[in-house]
């Protein structure tokens, strides 16, 4: 694969947003059943508190997932997904009208219908094997895609994951996956490794382990590591104890060359950003 001088800023409807400097995600799972924070917004005032918040501490853009993806997440129909989502954006796009909102969607219609209200960044857990169709919305949109590597679905991902090598099969999976993207024109790709995604403890650190290798494909490299089981488990706690160990991740990812951090605490991911930052200087 040809490589390509590495985009330094992605557009989200006329917003620029510069990647000289890691940004901030912020994670507004609008779900009952997410592995954190399932059911934790139960009202628009909630959500708006939320977003507040993860603006003011940091976040330049709002992810936010109407479907669960977590191991043995429950299915819900492409109906109840979008009667979740599209108020919400309407809401946000509203009261935050420069905030830039990504969708975390692997659905098509799901994906068009978010971008016609709002959304300006589709991210997709499945790297468009669960519906093809997703592909031409992207095009179509011209918006930044998140490119996730997942083994399995979420409803059998973890059953038993295995690979001969996980970074090398992580690499070889987003060469063929870009290969398809361009040539459907998509060029517009933040790449995202799946951590905890069909991966064991193992599997996900050595994928941390490794992560600068990621940046020979010269696209902005997404860390989504915030709390999750690789975590805690080795810990022996559980996700709501694991800000600190959040904090440690996103800093060994951030000297990797993460340009992303996705996040459920945007206060203290913007910290360690700006701490990494005088690395710099």
């Amino acid at each position: 694969m040809q490589l390509k001088k590495l985009a330094m800023k992605i557009h989200c409807l006329k917003k620029e947003i510069s990647l000289k400097t890691p940004q901030i995600m912020g994670i507004l799972n609008i779900t009952p059943d997410s592995f954190y924070d399932g059911g934790k917004y139960k009202n628009e005032t909630d959500i708006l508190a939320a977003v507040s918040n993860m603006i003011a501490d940091g976040a330049s853009i709002i992810d936010i997932g109407a479907y669960s993806s977590r191991p043995n997440a429950k299915h819900i129909s492409e109906e109840e997904e979008l009667e979740r989502l599209i108020p919400i954006i309407k809401l946000l796009r509203k009261k935050f009208p420069d905030c830039s909102l990504s969708v975390d969607t692997f659905r098509a219609k799901v994906a068009e219908e978010a971008l016609k209200n709002g959304a300006c960044m589709i991210n997709d857990i499945s790297a468009f094997s669960l519906d093809k169709a997703l592909l031409k919305v992207v095009a179509q949109h011209n918006t930044p895609y998140v490119l996730m590597h997942m083994q399995g679905t979420p409803q059998n991902m973890q059953e038993n994951p295995e690979y001969d090598d996980v970074v090398a099969a992580v690499k070889q999976f987003f060469n063929e996956k870009i290969a398809v993207l361009n040539k459907q024109g998509i060029t517009n790709i933040i790449l995202d490794v799946g951590f905890g995604f069909g991966k064991t403890i193992t599997h996900n650190y050595q994928l941390l382990n490794h992560f600068e290798e990621f940046k020979s494909f010269n696209l902005p490299l997404l860390i989504g590591i915030s709390r999750k089981s690789m975590l805690y488990k080795p810990l022996f706690k559980r996700p709501k104890d694991m800000l600190n160990a959040t904090t440690v991740a996103h800093s060994i990812a951030l000297g990797k060359g993460a340009n992303i951090l996705r996040v459920h605490d945007a206060k203290e991911a913007k910290e360690a950003i700006i701490i990494h930052e005088y690395l710099k200087l």
